[in-house]
């Protein structure tokens, strides 16, 4: 843990990410990636991918603040009289009730970034019923947003349907809207560019096999601007319980 507890304040924000396993190829190649390990705050030396003229840091400035992750609650500050240690026994209690599984992956253009994305549906799907089931379940811990945040989420191109996720939920890609991805730079002009990062990640991790989702991360952000640090992982059960078994399948 990278954040000490008297460094949060109010405007302290938290956020559910998914996270590889800390011992995981997966973990170490995207630190490694982004320049920085937001668990133990380290800096790592990122790759150089052969023909990029630029160095990799200057392209990940972006994702290097957030840490490597894949948003599955985007970052909320606490409510009152919500503590942290709330938030993180809430996490764990629905934690229990998840199931380990495994996505194959790949990286890709997403609009003008790059980013690790599900390769199929199947992948997808399951990422997407992970990050609605807990922004359902930990949604009422989040502070309501102010007028201010309001007014910055919905100044842009949104639909009728993510302006109303805005207003429920302060973010408009959830539920249905919800594209899991684990960003790999910053956006970016050149295609030649994000073709070379895309290409460069793939090809350094084609042995790695499938993205193993064996549990989820609390990160936080101290103070406005600050890097997110990885706070406390949860792990899901090896086996699932019994009586939950029926809704893995549905």
């Amino acid at each position: 843990m990278s954040a000490a507890h008297e460094d949060w304040s109010e405007t302290t924000r938290f956020a559910l990410y998914y996270a590889p396993p800390r011992a995981s190829q997966w973990w170490r190649a995207g630190c490694a990636w982004l320049g920085r390990d937001p668990e133990s705050g380290e800096t790592r030396v990122p790759p150089q991918p052969a023909g990029l003229a630029q160095p990799l840091d200057a392209l990940t400035a972006a994702p290097r603040r957030y840490g490597w992750h894949g948003t599955l609650v985007p970052p909320f500050r606490l409510a009152a009289g919500v503590s942290p240690q709330t938030l993180l026994a809430a996490t764990q209690a629905w934690a229990e009730g998840r199931a380990r599984f495994e996505v194959a992956v790949e990286a890709a253009m997403l609009a003008r970034f790059v980013a690790l994305r599900a390769a199929d549906e199947s992948g997808a799907r399951a990422l997407r019923e992970l990050a609605a089931d807990a922004l359902r379940t930990l949604g009422h811990l989040r502070a309501a947003q102010t007028a201010d945040e309001l007014a910055k989420r919905l100044d842009g191109p949104l639909t009728p349907r993510q302006r109303a996720y805005v207003e429920e939920w302060g973010y408009p890609y959830v539920f249905d809207e919800f594209r899991f991805h684990m960003t790999l730079s910053d956006s970016l002009d050149d295609d030649a560019v994000r073709a070379a990062l895309a290409f460069a990640w793939n090809a350094q991790m084609r042995d790695a096999g499938a993205l193993p989702v064996e549990g989820v991360a609390l990160y936080v952000e101290p103070l406005p601007g600050e890097p997110f640090a990885l706070w406390r992982r949860v792990d899901f059960p090896v086996s699932r319980p019994a009586n939950l078994q029926a809704r893995g399948r549905a």
